[in-house]
């Protein structure tokens, strides 16, 4: 299992310079930037993909909700004219380039902030992340992502396209719900997927530990923790949603909120669990290498044992003195083989009967 990503790469590139200076931190996506842009209402869908930004897509007038979404931040020129475009504050304009954020909601009065963290997972490749930023203002949403893990956000499109459900019928604030809610049903999928892996680990360990297992505890134990780190902050951000005061997010909204909120929790109990199982794992495996090491050792111990009376008879039997009776016995070779067998045997027995062997 490999781990494609890292929490603070590329932040030394933004040492010494101003804040709201728009640096691209993180994977570019092949293929540059894709602007597509749906505006729906009860009665109608539109998707388009304009060729650029050259021209400010403003939100439509009337009921209907214009959502925006940009894959591909490598450029930062189409990110500041965005934020030309919507009036957006240069340090949110910063965090969108920046896809290193922590999961996070900032109130700017006509808009809301917030970043949250998309995530894949594959046994081969580990935790791959993703940043997601969203501007929610009053009748439209802008979405930003890298656009390196894949499109979690097809299920909405889906939904509006097809009528489903309330979404076409509610504001910004319910499409916001429907992305917010979709990134964190992916977290479920994740966690299946984990939990597969780590039952696995568990069945390997109890027929016999070895170095490759401990590997995988280690590498998915980083995996873990490095998944709490996303969605411990996401849940502060659906708390805010639910219980904040902004008159962009209607009451009815925040219902729904609440029920992301309740998700959010239940993965990070799930989370916790796995965090459990393999320092569990972990444990076990160092407890059963060092029973292994113990069990090595007691037997080099008793075979020593078993030969270190040996030892003292044979240099007994070869000291040079002029003078030993046992040199003119017709037997005594024999005899001494005899008697040293003789002791061994009943060292071995008595070890045996002990249970040391």
């Amino acid at each position: 299992m490999a781990r494609k990503h890292r929490l603070f790469s590329g932040q030394s590139r933004k040492a010494g310079l101003p804040p709201g200076t728009l640096v691209h931190i993180g994977t570019e996506r092949s293929g540059g930037s894709v602007i597509d842009v749906t505006v729906y209402s009860p009665d109608s869908v539109e998707e388009f993909r304009p060729e650029g930004f050259d021209q400010c897509v403003q939100p439509s007038p009337g009921p209907a909700v214009t959502w925006i979404n940009l894959e591909g931040l490598q450029d930062v020129e189409l990110i500041r004219r965005f934020g030309e475009c919507y009036k957006l504050h240069p340090l949110v304009l910063e965090d969108i380039v920046n896809t290193t954020q922590r999961p996070k909601i900032e109130d700017y009065g006509d808009y809301l902030f917030i970043v949250a963290r998309m995530i894949g997972f594959t046994p081969e490749q580990g935790i791959e992340t993703e940043q997601v930023s969203m501007i929610i203002g009053q009748n439209y949403l802008l979405s930003f992502q890298a656009g390196t893990v894949g499109d979690t956000f097809e299920p909405v499109r889906e939904r509006i396209r097809s009528g489903r459900g309330r979404i076409r019928t509610m504001g910004a604030d319910y499409l916001a719900y429907g992305l917010i809610d979709a990134v964190v049903d992916n977290y479920f999928t994740v966690l299946e997927g984990m939990g597969e892996i780590v039952e696995d680990l568990e069945d390997e360990l109890a027929q016999g530990p070895n170095q490759q297992i401990l590997k995988r505890i280690i590498a998915l134990k980083r995996e873990t923790i490095f998944m709490r780190k996303g969605v411990w902050p996401l849940r502060e951000v659906t708390a805010a949603l639910e219980r904040g005061e902004s008159p962009l997010i209607c009451d009815t909204s925040r219902v729904f909120f609440r029920d992301t909120y309740d998700h959010t929790i239940q993965i990070i109990d799930g989370v916790e669990t796995f965090r459990d199982l393999l320092s569990g794992m972990l444990d076990l495996y160092l407890s059963s290498m060092s029973n292994r090491t113990n069990e090595i050792m007691k037997l080099l111990t008793i075979v020593g044992t078993i030969f270190l009376p040996l030892t003292f008879i044979v240099g007994v039997y070869g000291m040079n003195f002029k003078y030993i009776p046992e040199l003119e016995w017709h037997y005594g070779y024999f005899i001494i083989w005899g008697a040293m067998l003789a002791i061994a045997a009943a060292m071995a027995i008595y070890f045996k009967r002990k249970r040391w062997l």
